[in-house]
């Protein structure tokens, strides 16, 4: 794979507004297990190796078990190895993840405001779209797992 950019270098103020992406989000009420849920299933659909690496290494050091991080791809099939609230938030993360299908359907949202507030659905999206901002970042930039964004 052909080396490209390094983001901090060509474009430092792009990478400073990422990074307060991050803040906003990791400052979030959502719990350290949903944002990382967000994060590995965004980025296996948008094939990200790098940080499917990374956060399944920081869900595992949350807590995470490995049998829900294998099953993350397959979570419709699973019966109750998610919580009913983790479903929602990977039906969402999946729409808005593939946004150029259908977008975040009014079944999905209608769920959603079952289990958390307008403000959570807030936080919850601005989550999936900062991890998917990482992705295309990382791709296009062609970073591989051991690369060092700085």
């Amino acid at each position: 794979m052909q080396k490209r950019f390094n983001i901090k270098e060509v474009a430092p103020n792009a990478l400073k507004a990422m990074v307060g992406l991050e803040i906003y989000t990791s400052q979030s009420p959502i719990s350290k297990t949903t944002k990382e849920l967000i994060k590995i299933r965004a980025s296996q659909i948008n094939g990200c190796a790098y940080c499917i690496n990374i956060h399944t290494q920081d869900a595992i050091k949350n807590g995470e078990t490995n049998q829900r991080i294998f099953l993350l791809n397959a979570w419709r099939e699973t019966e109750d190895i998610f919580t009913e609230e983790e479903k929602v938030v990977l039906a969402i993360t999946e729409e808005i993840t593939l946004i150029h299908q259908n977008g975040l359907s009014d079944d999905t949202y209608s769920t959603a405001l079952q289990f958390f507030s307008e403000t959570q659905i807030a936080d919850i999206i601005t989550a999936i779209i900062t991890i998917n901002l990482w992705n295309r970042v990382i791709l296009s930039s062609h970073l591989v797992i051991g690369q060092s964004l700085a």
